[in-house]
């Protein structure tokens, strides 16, 4: 049976994704509507991350940002540039919701480690690499764990254990203790 989770998942994924994202469509075409008039196009934040066996895929997300520079051309910092609705739509989290979609084409899952950013790729021990063996999540142990306020080694270890532990009920604590 525990070979057979990886494919119950991915298609539990999907189905949950899909069902999710049609339930939610009105929110999802107001919210594409308000970031078009408050912060113009693209509407989607696009960014290669690497996911399952580091294959990269565009990670979606609504997009939170203005686009400033300053007089060289140079982007402002993010703090600069996030705007009171784009604070709104991350501390909501609605900034996500696109990601269902990377779920929908089975590029992600709702729960496994986070996707880091591909210039990381090249500074992972090989260790470390097998948080690759399973598909990237919304969420994961080193969310329900302290975030961003976990040390990296940490983070990489929760990721680890969680690959080498990947099993129904796990996914199902961790998923019970992000909402």
């Amino acid at each position: 049976m525990k070979n057979l989770y990886p494919i119950i998942k991915e298609i539990a994924d999907r189905t949950v994704a899909l069902s999710v994202l049609f339930f939610l469509s009105p929110l999802f075409i107001i919210l594409s509507l308000i970031v078009f008039i408050k912060l113009g196009r693209p509407i989607f934040f696009k960014q290669l991350r690497p996911g399952y066996l580091g294959k990269p895929f565009y990670l979606l997300k609504f997009r939170s940002m203005i686009n400033l520079t300053d007089s060289k051309g140079n982007s402002l910092s993010d703090q600069d540039r996030l705007t009171s609705f784009g604070r709104i739509l991350r501390t909501t989290s609605l900034d996500e919701l696109p990601g269902l979609v990377n779920i929908i084409l089975g590029e992600m899952s709702f729960i496994g480690p986070r996707p880091l950013l591909m210039e990381y790729l090249d500074l992972y021990t090989d260790e470390q690499k097998c948080r690759h063996f399973v598909k990237p999540g919304f969420s994961g142990l080193a969310q329900i764990n302290g975030r961003n306020n976990l040390p990296w080694e940490n983070r990489f270890k929760l990721d680890l254990w969680y690959v080498n532990h990947l099993s129904f009920w796990l996914d199902m604590r961790i998923l019970f203790i992000t909402i």
